[in-house]
């Protein structure tokens, strides 16, 4: 498959080529997923920040409340540009609204889910979503049983044939999957030719996917593995 664009981003070391308007460093920044990560971690805090009437945050604050380095949240910071007076701080809301910026969460993003089982479900119902600018505008599922069905947030739950055609009707962006594993494939070369170029896989396969596109993996039992690891090892200590 030929992407259309997202030409510069490689999803299989999930780093960034872009060009910051207001910066005046090199024309090409590469970061890394994990700072990425961390710059959208900064933005809870300081969203906390803003509720409590805070104007001004330190890196030490802001790296203290965050659990990490000072000097990583400067580093972090300083791929994007310059931000904030040395000796005085950062700005919570313009470096809020700088955060949102770079990660493109200052614009609502449009969602479609498959797989509307109890997870399915409950990421659908999830007001938290909508908080942060993504909208679930579609939701699909295998069973013709579901299809028609409408759901407590007011979607309608359609067939996966009809996919394609509403992708492209709604402007979707990103698809989200709850399937079985032994479907995750199937609805995402779905997905990639209906045009989406991002997607949330909570399945627990890995993805085949165009070099164009995006695939995040979540798997809840991988966190749950590492603490009980963790846990074992501190039995083992005592």
């Amino acid at each position: 498959m030929i992407c259309p664009f997202f030409d510069t981003i490689h999803v299989r070391k999930f780093t960034i080529d872009f060009e910051l308007q207001d910066c005046p460093m090199a024309k090409e920044v590469r970061i890394s997923d994990a700072t990425i990560e961390r710059v959208a971690y900064y933005l809870r805090p300081l969203e906390d920040l803003k509720e409590k009437n805070v104007k001004v945050v330190s890196s030490e604050q802001l790296a203290d409340i965050c659990k990490v380095n000072p000097a990583q949240v400067r580093k972090d910071l300083s791929f994007f540009g310059e931000f904030g007076v040395r000796g005085v701080g950062y700005s919570v809301n313009d470096l809020l609204v700088q955060i949102q910026r770079i990660l493109a969460s200052d614009r609502e993003w449009r969602l479609a889910i498959v797989g509307l089982d109890d997870m399915g479900m409950a990421l659908v119902e999830h007001k938290n979503f909508l908080k942060r600018g993504y909208r679930f505008v579609a939701a699909f599922d295998y069973s013709p049983d579901k299809a028609g069905t409408k759901l407590p947030s007011g979607l309608i739950v359609h067939s996966i044939k009809e996919i394609q055609d509403l992708v492209h009707e709604l402007n979707i962006e990103i698809g989200v999957l709850t399937t079985p594993p032994t479907k995750a494939q199937e609805v995402a070369d779905m997905f990639f030719e209906a045009g989406i170029m991002a997607i949330v896989n909570f399945s627990t396969i890995q993805l085949r996917t165009p070099e164009c596109c995006l695939v995040k993996n979540v798997d809840l039992t991988l966190n749950l593995d590492h603490l009980a690891y963790q846990l074992s090892k501190k039995g083992e200590s005592k």
